[in-house]
């Protein structure tokens, strides 16, 4: 018969028993590897028997104590999935009624220290959007402060900052920076409607391109920046007339975000077979469109998520670009005019799990509230979601030796996380605290079952006695879990308890 272990402080835990195992946030339950049905020779006699033979002790069979942590339903909110603030940050008002703001520096507002959204769900992320005007006002000469702002806030409220600099808008406001204007003069009847400026005058690769170099320079790899849109051409930066580059103007303007951004995820405008194929010929990108939601704002006949979404995902080679980079969407207006249209939110949603969404831009607009639980529900598949469903490790492990452990998880969301975020285990005792690195690239953790099994080292010096045996996912620097897990038991540190264990020689 199975022996159990030490359950001191963790009992209450307990979410009910199952055959061979305790369930639960913290459940301990050893299952020796000598137990069958029957009758088994208890543990002591035959180690009696074996001191008998001669044999050593570290014949006997090692205790395995299994854990079936119990599965909750919250909605998490975790790095770099969910919605997200626009021009605004956690605990700011939001836009009213159906209008925002975009391309202009944020106008910051009072903070009360409350970082709670009111008619918005929480979130790890903010978005900024400004126009290449405001960034550099004077030829060569940049408000870096507008971005180091912006950097700071975000990390200042639990959040990291995705970024587009778009080339310019359709007002007479955010036309290219006056300067370029001056060097290029009035352009009329250039190609595309949405264009103000040629994209293939070698000027605008030089000015524009060499502004996204010296941005990349001064940010990239900062750790508060979560992706940057690949944004070349078209008002708002959305890319029209993509399509129309020559091949020479489209590699040299996608080179200019490839080669200054080599450690930050670059997020592709879904443009046109060319030129997102190109960027993916050269590297992982994610992409990304700005009106999820469209069905039928635009014509009676034709729209977005019918019409164009569907059919440009795969004919541009997108289809699978989610495995290695974030999908990341954007309201077609707000989530209030759906409503008004009377649109399906629910097929909406489902369209996008399907598209393997990470993030969400309701541009820092109000949930309608009879939405709030298709919201939910949107929230607990978005991106990533990581069910520990079993886990197991030896009762007893030794100084210097190593702690063998096996793990099975589920990722319930509809896609990978994208940052090298580290697992680890720890022990930790009212003396001490150790964490243990293990080697496990939670990057390829697609949706579905991924196992972890691993044997870590057990520090040579760690001293005698009982410990508690946790585990967690941590970031990219320190020793601090970054990701909520989807099951019950998390600590006030972020920590969760597996069980107890004992160090002995």
């Amino acid at each position: 018969m199975s022996e159990s272990q030490d359950n001191e402080g963790g009992r209450a835990a307990f979410a009910g028993r199952s055959r061979g195992a305790l369930r639960g946030p913290a459940a301990e339950q050893a299952e020796s590897s000598n137990s069958q049905k029957g009758n088994a020779m208890p543990v002591r006699q035959l180690a009696l028997l074996l001191l008998f033979l001669g044999l050593p002790a570290a014949a006997l069979p090692q205790e395995t104590v299994t854990v079936r942590p119990e599965e909750i339903g919250d909605v998490l909110v975790n790095p770099g999935i969910g919605f997200m603030t626009f021009q605004r940050f956690n605990g700011d008002k939001l836009n009213v009624g159906t209008k925002w703001t975009e391309g202009y520096p944020i106008e910051y507002q009072e903070f009360d220290d409350d970082l709670k959204n009111e008619n918005h769900p929480d979130t790890s992320l903010a978005y900024f959007r400004i126009y290449w005007r405001f960034i550099e006002p004077q030829r060569d000469q940049y408000r870096w402060d507008l971005l180091d702002r912006a950097l700071e806030t975000a990390a200042a409220r639990g959040q990291t900052l995705l970024l587009r600099i778009a080339p310019y808008g359709t007002g007479a406001d955010n036309d290219v920076p006056d300067w370029y204007r001056a060097l290029v003069g009035p352009e009329k009847g250039l190609a595309i409607k949405k264009w103000r400026t040629d994209p293939m005058d070698p000027r605008y690769v030089e000015h524009f391109g060499g502004m996204v170099r010296d941005l990349g320079s001064r940010y990239d790899g900062h750790p508060t920046l979560e992706s940057v849109d690949l944004s070349i051409v078209g008002a708002w930066g959305e890319g029209a007339g993509s399509a129309d580059l020559t091949q020479e103007a489209r590699e040299a303007l996608v080179d200019s975000y490839l080669e200054a951004f080599p450690k930050t995820p670059l997020v592709m405008l879904l443009t046109d077979e060319e030129t997102n194929r190109y960027g993916l010929s050269k590297r992982d990108v994610g992409w990304r469109v700005d009106c999820l939601g469209d069905m039928g704002g635009f014509s009676r006949t034709w729209c977005h998520m019918c019409d164009y979404y569907p059919q440009a995902i795969i004919n541009f080679g997108m289809r699978d670009a989610w495995k290695k980079a974030p999908v990341t969407l954007e309201v077609c207006w707000v989530m209030q005019h759906w409503k008004d249209q009377g649109w399906d939110i629910d097929y909406i949603i489902d369209q996008s799990l399907k598209w393997h969404i990470s993030s969400f831009n309701a541009k820092s607009s109000p949930v309608p509230e009879e939405w709030w639980p298709q919201v939910n529900r949107w929230l607990t598949r978005m991106g990533y979601r990581f069910v520990l469903r079993k886990f197991t490790y030896p009762a007893k492990v030794q100084p210097g030796g190593e702690l063998a452990f096996t793990s099975w998880w589920e990722n319930k969301g509809v896609a990978p996380c994208y940052r090298p975020f580290r697992l680890a285990l720890r022990l930790k005792n009212e003396q001490k605290r150790v964490v243990l690195p293990v080697a496990a690239d939670l990057r390829a953790w697609l949706p579905g079952d991924n196992l972890c099994d691993a044997a870590i080292g057990v520090p040579a010096d760690a001293a005698e006695g009982r410990y508690d045996l946790e585990i967690g996912i941590l970031g990219q620097r320190g020793d601090q879990p970054a990701v909520k897990l989807a099951i019950a038991g998390r600590g006030a540190d972020g920590w969760y308890k597996m069980g107890a264990i004992r160090i002995e020689r």
